[in-house]
């Protein structure tokens, strides 16, 4: 069973590591992700074993269980602010005292009230540590953190005499501690406007009149009044009245949508012009908000490389440094006239700096914020390891219907008169392809039966009768003589009873952001852009001649697009954009699927890396710059921090810097790489 428990006070990834650890070693957790951005853990466990991982949760340090259905309390970090505000007021007097050479035990007693303000939360957690080394076995590791290192530090300081640097461990930790976490929290909250989305009401059209309800309760079929200034409740479509909808929160793109009867509008809109009314299509569980908000709060959970690099590195690195720092405190005064003291202060030193913090929070933090500026600009990540393999694509490739063209067909010419349009329109009534949305509400006989043949077109009974109706390759593999047609437009040839009887002329569009886009992303390192289409090499590039297109495979099978976008991967990884179902064989192919649509087809979703949420295709330049910039600030974080704190520690061997420096530039390069982190905040 699958179950998401709620948590809150875990706001550091190596306790998030830390505790996933815990539970998969539980008998019956085949999986379990603590989340210490999104506040919650997801468990894949038996009945058996959820008791006693929410056992092990609840006595995990302060982590606590809240409700599911409770609302989210706004970060005050009160208890922190108190504990930092109650040191420095211990701290600063007892400073003076000690510059001016008075009373060294009061001094001393300043001193440790200053230490413990501050660090009675690390002390308390190294204390919660203890027994949970002994569950299941000896795991070491469990009490070798950060808070076993400061207090290492901070006791060791106090114990040979230098109890200035022993308060100002733990308070400056404690600060550093305190603005890590207003870091996250804020960088968690940008994500958390995205639940905005969502509608808090939604009017529903009865016999009796309207009534207020919350949008969980609607269902499909259901009508509903969209007032001026109301977000859609639910994916919708419209069938009284015109307005114009703000999308900006779908797509990212400040621009209004004009839309009147039989338009189609996705929950999260909003309503900037006169009234109308729409049926509910899908319930809000199914639509296009929680179709984002899933994506987004589940992206967490899928980690990328380093940060699965940096998880493990820590686990051996702690200890490694710890037992280093061991042996500089004990072997060097033993051949240097036993000067315990001063190598044990160097020691320290060299314990305090070897944190992992920096690396530890600033990883993950930097790929949560990208996830969430993609998801700004319209592009829904699906984890964090996507946005490395996207940065990282050379080649593009797109399917032409719908991807690059609006996908939005109508008929243009008939020929064989009404009849020929009546019967097209029996069989297309039965598909699910995109094009039978050209004959949607053209009178139609009633079909007997209806196969579609993928790729080439539809096969049934009507009035019975045998009918044909797709490309000229479907005719001749059937034994149907027709003469095939050339041009821009699609042809769907008609057959009676292995007769050619006429045609239909099916006409579509580039998407007016087509070509800007495939600019961009020339621009971006792409350095291939080819097509993969099931239309005729002609038509394809007729169609697509002003477009920046390297490339167009054409007349391909669904089953014959996977081998062209292997053939593609020679030139570099391979991105790979497709809207519908017969795209997901060459998506799961592909290095990078984006799907488009509108969220609209399940299938191509489920295959997708990313999904273009609002159906904009110059979104996809946004996301490619955004993981580019996602992966280098990652590695400026890695290498900044490693080459600082190498530094730093190869000055405290030497004892060039003082205890509590060592502590301050531990911190500073941990907020450094926090500030960094935070770029990611701005706009791509």
């Amino acid at each position: 069973m699958k179950k998401i428990i709620r948590i809150r006070n875990l706001d550091c990834a190596n306790c998030a590591a830390e505790l996933s650890e815990e539970l998969m070693e539980i008998e019956g957790v085949a999986e379990a992700s603590a989340d210490f951005i999104n506040q919650r853990v997801t468990l894949d466990c038996t009945p058996e074993a959820l008791d006693r991982c929410i056992d092990c949760i609840s006595h995990f340090e302060e982590v606590e269980i809240v409700d599911a259905n409770a609302p989210k309390k706004r970060e005050r970090h009160c208890k922190e602010i108190l504990s930092v505000s109650l040191s420095a007021l211990f701290f600063v007097p007892a400073l003076v005292l000690q510059i001016m050479d008075v009373n060294t035990w009061l001094c001393f007693s300043l001193f440790l009230a200053s230490a413990l303000s501050a660090g009675w939360i690390v002390l308390w957690n190294v204390v919660l540590s203890v027994p949970r080394m002994f569950r299941d076995g000896f795991h070491p590791s469990v009490l070798l953190d950060e808070n076993f290192l400061m207090t290492v530090a901070a006791v060791g300081a106090f114990a040979i005499g230098e109890n200035l640097e022993g308060a100002a461990v733990m308070l400056l930790y404690e600060i550093g501690e305190l603005l890590q976490s207003i870091a996250v929290g804020s960088s968690r909250g940008a994500i958390e406007k995205l639940m905005q989305l969502q509608s808090d009401t939604a009017v529903r059209i009865t016999e009796e009149g309207t009534e207020e309800i919350d949008p969980s309760l609607l269902c499909a079929g259901d009508r509903i009044l969209l007032r001026r200034g109301d977000r859609v409740p639910a994916d919708c479509r419209i069938f009284e009245g015109e307005t114009s909808f703000d999308t900006k929160s779908l797509t990212g793109e400040a621009y209004f949508r004009e839309a009147g009867v039989g338009a189609e509008i996705l929950a999260g809109c909003v309503n900037e012009g006169g009234a109308v009314k729409a049926e509910v299509l899908r319930p809000v569980s199914e639509s296009a908000v929680s179709r984002i908000l899933d994506l987004v709060e589940n992206a967490a959970s899928k980690k990328a490389k380093p940060e699965k690099f940096i998880t493990r590195f820590a686990r051996i690195y702690t200890p490694v440094v710890v037992f280093s720092a061991l042996l500089l405190a004990v072997l060097p005064p033993l051949w240097n006239a036993f000067d315990f003291p001063t190598w044990i202060g160097r020691a320290l030193n060299f314990l305090v700096i070897s944190c992992p913090c920096a690396l530890i929070i600033s990883v993950p933090l930097t790929y949560f914020s990208g996830v969430g500026a993609l998801a700004r600009a319209g592009v829904l990540a699906k984890g964090a390891a996507h946005l490395d393999l996207l940065a990282a694509v050379k080649v593009a490739a797109f399917d032409k219907t719908g991807t690059l063209t609006e996908g939005k067909f109508r008929i243009s010419s008939v020929t064989g008169g009404d009849e020929v349009l009546k019967l097209a329109a029996s069989l297309e009534a039965m598909s699910t392809h995109p094009l039978a949305e050209a004959f949607a509400g053209l009178e139609a006989y009633t079909a007997q039966s209806c196969e579609e043949i993928a790729g080439m077109g539809i096969s049934g009974v009507v009035k019975g009768k045998h009918i044909l109706v797709g490309s000229a390759r479907l005719m001749r593999e059937r034994g149907v003589e027709a003469d095939e047609r050339t041009g821009a437009d699609l042809i769907l040839y008609v057959a009676e009873e292995g007769q050619l009887i006429g045609t239909i002329s099916i006409t579509d569009a580039v998407r007016p952001e087509a070509k800007e886009t495939l600019v961009a992303l020339k621009e971006s390192g792409i350095g291939r852009i080819a097509v993969l289409t099931g239309d005729t090499a002609l038509r394809a590039e007729t169609m697509l001649k002003e477009l920046p297109v390297d490339e167009v495979r054409a007349a391909l099978l669904p089953e014959e697009k996977p081998k062209a976008a292997e053939a593609l991967k020679a030139y570099g990884p391979l991105l790979y954009v497709g809207d519908g179902i017969n795209d997901t064989p060459v998506m799961a192919a592909s290095d990078v699927a984006v799907a488009m649509g509108g969220l609209g087809s399940d299938a191509a979703i489920e295959a997708s890396d990313f999904v273009l949420a609002g159906d904009n295709l110059s979104a996809l330049p946004k996301a490619l710059k955004g993981a580019k910039k996602t992966r280098r600030i990652v590695t400026e974080n890695i290498v900044g921090s490693i080459v600082l704190k190498v530094v730093l520690m190869a000055l405290s061997l030497f004892g060039l810097i003082p205890l509590w420096a060592a502590v301050f530039g531990d911190v500073g390069v941990m907020l450094l790489a926090v500030l960094n982190s935070m770029r990611m905040r701005c706009s791509l």
